[in-house]
C-alpha cells in the first residue's frame, strides 16, 4: 500500500506574518520576516553631471568609439538603415569602425578560465577556423598594434613594470595574443553606455531601455554564442551566462553586457537538479510552474514563455521559464527565442535601471539528456548577507514573492500602456493550466 505525501509547503505564512520559502531545487531556507520590508530597493543616483556631447561613445572601454581598447571581437550585430539586421563574424581591426556594432562578442580581458586552463588540462588546442583567425589578424599592421596595445594595457593592470612590457618577446606576444583568439570567457556587449536621450549620468541604457526588437537582438545574438563556445571546444560542460547589472550586482562598468563562460563542470546547482529530476521528470512543472500558479504568484506569460516571482531565494527573485519542447536555447525557433526575450526584456523594464540586478541563465547540460527547461532568474541585489545568515543558513529575503508579484505588475501594465513591452499578458489575464512547461528529454 503506497503512502500518501500532500503537496509540500514551500511557503509557510506564519501568524505574525512572516513568510518562510523553501526552494523546491536547492533547498534553499529564506525568511522574509514582517516589518523589515521597509526599504528602497533603487540605489540613489549621487552627484548627477550632466554629459558632455563630447564625451558621446567614449565613456568607458566598452563604448563603440574605444573598440580598441578590447581584445580583437568574435563576431558583432549590426543595423542597417532599413530595418534588418545582421551578424557579421571576424571583423578585421582595419574595418572596425567601417560599421556601428549594435551589440558585440569580446573575450574578457581577465577569464574565469583562460585557454592555459584548457590548454594544460585537456590539451586543447586552437581550432584551425580560429588559428587561421589569429595567423590573419595578427598579419595585419592594424591588427598586431590592436593586440600588442590590448596586451601591454592587460600587463600593466597585473602589476608588469613598464620594462618587463617594453621586454616582452615574440613568444610571450604570441602565447598572450592566443589567449584572446581561443577564448572561453566571452562579454556581449550592448552599444549605447546611456539611453539615446540622456542628458545626465543618471540615465544608464539598461536591458529595461531596450526596444523589444534590439532585446530580442541581445538575446538571440547571446543563445548563437553559447552554441559556439561549445562547438570550439568539446571539453567545454556548460556554459555559464549571467549579466551583473550596476557594480552592487559584481558589475565592473556600469555599461550594459552579459558574460559566457564555459567552464569543464556543471555546477552544483545543475548536479542537485539533475538528481531530482531522476525522481520526477516533471519536476519543474509541478514544483516551480504549477506551485506558482496555485499560489497566485503569476506575473506575465506569452505563448512561448512564463513569468512568475520565484520562492526561496536569496534575493529577491523573477523567474522565467521557456515553454518550448526544445530543451537547448539553440535549438528552439525564433519565434520561441523572441517569446523568452520579450518576457525578460519586460520584467528589466519594470525592475527599473536603478535596482541592481543578476541576470542567470540556466539551461540543460550538453551532456545531459535529462528534460531541463531554458529558464532566467533576474535577482535583485537589494540586500546584504550578514551573520545571520551565516551563522544559520536561512536567509533574509527583505521582499517576499507576493510583494514583488505586487512591485512588478502595476509597472508592467503602465509599460504595455506605453508601449515600452511586447503585448503580453499580465497576472489575472493570464491562462495557466496545469503543466504549461512543454519541455522533453529528447534531444
Amino acid at each position: 500500500m503506497g503512502v500518501y505525501l500532500r503537496e509540500p509547503d514551500y511557503l509557510l505564512t506564519m501568524s505574525d506574518g512572516t513568510l518562510k520559502q523553501l526552494n523546491p531545487f536547492t533547498g534553499t531556507q529564506v525568511w522574509t520576516v514582517a516589518g523589515r520590508g521597509n526599504r528602497p530597493i533603487r540605489t540613489p543616483h549621487t552627484d548627477p553631471m550632466p554629459l558632455d556631447p563630447a564625451d558621446h561613445g567614449r565613456h568607458c572601454a566598452f563604448c563603440e568609439h574605444r573598440y580598441l581598447e578590447t581584445p580583437p571581437e568574435k563576431a558583432r550585430v549590426i543595423r542597417h538603415a532599413d530595418g534588418t539586421w545582421e551578424t557579421r563574424r571576424k571583423t578585421p581591426a582595419e574595418l572596425m569602425d567601417a560599421t556601428t556594432a549594435e551589440f558585440r562578442r569580446i573575450p574578457n580581458l581577465f577569464e574565469i578560465l583562460s585557454y592555459d586552463y584548457w590548454h594544460a588540462n585537456y590539451a586543447y588546442e586552437l581550432p584551425a577556423s580560429e588559428r587561421a583567425h589569429m595567423d590573419t589578424y595578427l598579419a595585419s599592421p592594424a591588427g598586431h598594434a590592436h593586440v600588442r596595445g590590448v596586451i601591454e594595457a592587460k600587463l600593466r593592470a597585473m602589476g608588469r613594470s613598464a620594462a618587463d612590457i617594453e621586454a616582452l618577446d615574440a613568444d610571450e606576444f604570441q602565447a598572450l595574443a592566443t589567449g584572446f583568439f581561443g577564448s572561453g570567457h566571452d562579454v556581449i556587449v550592448a552599444r549605447r553606455h546611456f539611453t539615446h536621450d540622456a542628458v545626465d549620468t543618471t540615465q544608464l541604457a539598461s536591458s529595461g531601455t531596450l526596444t523589444p526588437d534590439e532585446h530580442g537582438q541581445f538575446i538571440a545574438f547571446t543563445v548563437d554564442s553559447v552554441r559556439n563556445l561549445f562547438d570550439v571546444n568539446r571539453y567545454a560542460r556548460y556554459v555559464a551566462v549571467f549579466q551583473n547589472w550596476l557594480r552592487p550586482a559584481g558589475a565592473s562598468f556600469d555599461h550594459l553586457h552579459k558574460q559566457l563562460a564555459a567552464i569543464d563542470e556543471r555546477g552544483v546547482q545543475h548536479e542537485l537538479e539533475q538528481q531530482r529530476l531522476r525522481d520526477n521528470p516533471n519536476s519543474y512543472n509541478e514544483d516551480a510552474a504549477n506551485y506558482a500558479a496555485y499560489k497566485n504568484l503569476i506575473i506575465a506569460e506569452n505563448d512561448h514563455a512564463l513569468a512568475f516571482a520565484g520562492f526561496g531565494h536569496r534575493y529577491p527573485t523573477i523567474e522565467i521559464f521557456s515553454k518550448s519542447e526544445t530543451c537547448d536555447p539553440w535549438e528552439q525557433s525564433p519565434e520561441e527565442l523572441r517569446g523568452m526575450s520579450d518576457l525578460i526584456h519586460a520584467m528589466h523594464a519594470a525592475t527599473g535601471a536603478s535596482v541592481p540586478t543578476n541576470e542567470e541563465w540556466h539551461y540543460r547540460p550538453i551532456d545531459s539528456d535529462l528534460p531541463m527547461p531554458w529558464r532566467v532568474m533576474l535577482k535583485w541585489r537589494v540586500s546584504t548577507l550578514a551573520g545571520f545568515e551565516g551563522a544559520t543558513k536561512i536567509y533574509l529575503n527583505t521582499i517576499g514573492p507576493y510583494a514583488l508579484r505586487d512591485q512588478v505588475v502595476p509597472a508592467l501594465f503602465d509599460l504595455r500602456t506605453q508601449g515600452e513591452i511586447a503585448d503580453i499578458r499580465i497576472a489575472t489575464e493570464c491562462d495557466c493550466r496545469p503543466n504549461p512547461l512543454r519541455y522533453r528529454a529528447t534531444r
